[in-house]
């Protein structure tokens, strides 16, 4: 489990099933092994990274559950606006390059619903966050969202101290943005992914193949909130949205 390089191997011992989670961890296992049975927990986008051939019909060794990214990313932005109506510059913090210019794609179509502007705060590598809040800050950005995206996850304490440093309203894809003091989140249920994970490599050790075992979506989402920040910012939640939060810092 976690991140492999890309040119990690298996270990000397036999190994019976592989467990993974980021979209670069599973696809380094796939290269690792065309044959061992793999299980990925949280894959944003498997048909589209070419993880899996589709959700139905995964084929070869590998399946899992995926995360739903560019529905989730929408109903991110979604609560954003319910939450702080009269936001109307939101920058979008994302990778490029891990789907092309598609994460920017979908979210200006959801913003554009919304009446939001987008404003692209785009990040290749760890020398692109400084000039990417510049950016934003000078746009005149009202709000942040982040994408769940490996690199911007490693850097969660610089993107939380940006939204902290300029007075944003942020909505993040993992309650472990909450817990460190970010605003809001919206995600599927950890717990309950890798609890129906630990399903799918019972299969696979009873012999299901798991070219024969459908990639499944999640059932259970989070909403989490941190009043704490929202105080610190000076900013109020509506109680429409406080009741229904799955998760409450106070």
């Amino acid at each position: 489990y976690g991140d492999w390089s890309s040119t990690c191997a298996l270990p000397i011992f036999k190994v019976e099933v592989i467990v993974t989670a980021s979209g670069a961890a599973i696809l380094a296992a796939k290269k690792a092994s065309a044959t061992t049975p793999i299980v990925f927990g949280d894959a944003a986008d498997p048909v589209g990274t070419g993880i899996v051939s589709s959700l139905a019909r995964p084929g070869g060794n590998i399946t899992g559950l995926s995360v739903m990214a560019s529905d989730l990313d929408g109903k991110r932005l979604e609560l954003l606006k319910e939450a702080f109506p009269k936001v109307a510059r939101v920058a979008l913090l994302w990778e490029g390059g891990l789907r092309g210019n598609l994460p920017l794609t979908e979210m200006e179509a959801v913003a554009k619903e919304l009446r939001l502007k987008i404003l692209s705060l785009e990040v290749r590598g760890l020398d692109d966050f400084e000039s990417a809040f510049a950016r934003g800050k000078k746009d005149g950005a009202q709000a942040l969202i982040t994408f769940p995206h490996p690199l911007i996850n490693t850097q969660q304490r610089q993107v939380l101290d940006f939204a902290a440093k300029n007075r944003l309203p942020a909505m993040y894809p993992a309650s472990e943005y909450v817990e460190a003091g970010g605003l809001m989140s919206y995600a599927p249920s950890q717990a309950d992914l890798w609890r129906r994970a630990a399903d799918f490599v019972d299969k696979i050790l009873k012999g299901t193949k798991p070219a024969d075992i459908p990639v499944e979506q999640p059932t259970k989402f989070e909403l989490a909130i941190n009043l704490k920040t929202a105080k610190a910012l000076g900013l109020e939640i509506p109680p429409t949205l406080l009741a229904l939060a799955d998760q409450v810092i106070e």
